[in-house]
């Protein structure tokens, strides 16, 4: 008689637990989501023809024009190492003044910022490197 009194509020307090852990996991995964969109990315970019220097600032998933340019940063990020920091960028460039729709980017690829010229961006007029990955 005693398991019977006891059943009703053990599987009271195992359902608070489990809603409880829910709870928790959803404004965890609410709050990763919100930080990936609060990712503020510089990018330098240097036109070559008039040696002008711009700091393009765009937040994650933006897409922003410079000149011709379409700019585009799905990820970004910095090292978990502080000894030497490295920051890592997946960017997607669109020329507006090419229509050829066989290659739709110019460039697509991640860029380092430490090593820009290890996947270059190759452009007749502009370079373009990572400046930073900050979160806001």
């Amino acid at each position: 008689m005693l398991q019977k009194k006891n059943i009703i509020p053990g599987i009271v307090s195992c359902l608070i637990s489990i809603i409880l852990l829910i709870n928790i996991s959803i404004s965890q995964a609410q709050e990763s989501i919100k930080n990936k969109n609060d990712i503020l990315v510089e990018i330098n970019i240097l036109d070559k023809v008039s040696s002008k220097n711009t700091i393009l600032k765009l937040n994650l998933g933006e897409e922003k024009k410079f000149q011709n340019l379409l700019i585009k940063i799905l990820k970004c990020e910095n090292s978990k190492f502080d000894d030497d920091p490295e920051i890592t960028a997946y960017i997607q460039v669109k020329d507006s003044n090419i229509s050829n729709n066989e290659k739709v980017f110019i460039f697509n690829g991640w860029t380092f910022s430490s090593s820009p010229t290890l996947n270059p961006f190759d452009h007749p007029v502009y370079d373009l490197w990572l400046s930073s990955c900050k979160i806001i």
